[in-house]
């Protein structure tokens, strides 16, 4: 069971990012991109997903316990500090220059595309540098 369940979920994950398009750069670009071209297409999948999500996030706080009968543990509001948004803005400026995060990252690495392994190699060394001077 510890084995099959993240596979579900990763496969279902992958599934749905080719199935709704969202492993293409160009459309993820599109939706970044309020004042040009804009493809609303990422924000519908997003409320899909945080539709799904909100119905599994209920019956998870019922329960109390994973499939597996371990105790779950919910995440705590945190503040919003200098990290978080310079993060966020670092997160932001990546995605958007190339339409990539790391979960289409992995899926163009496994459809064979060269872009996927080059941003999968720099955001490495980004986490790499940002460990290393957080130390």
């Amino acid at each position: 069971m510890r084995l099959i369940i993240p596979f579900i979920s990763g496969l279902l994950f992958g599934v749905g990012l080719l199935y709704s398009g969202m492993a293409d750069p160009q459309i993820v670009q599109g939706f970044l991109d309020p004042f040009g071209d804009f493809n609303p297409a990422l924000l519908w999948v997003m409320v899909g997903a945080l539709s799904v999500s909100v119905i599994g996030v209920i019956i998870a706080r019922i329960r109390r316990k994973t499939l597996l009968g371990e105790p779950l543990l919910f995440p705590v509001n945190s503040k919003i500090n200098k990290e978080l948004v310079l993060g966020g803005l670092l997160f932001g400026a990546g995605w958007g220059l190339v339409g990539i995060c790391p979960a289409p990252a992995l899926v163009l690495l496994g459809r064979g595309m060269w872009e996927g392994a080059i941003f999968i190699l720099a955001m490495i060394v980004g986490m790499k540098v940002v460990a290393y001077f957080k130390r």
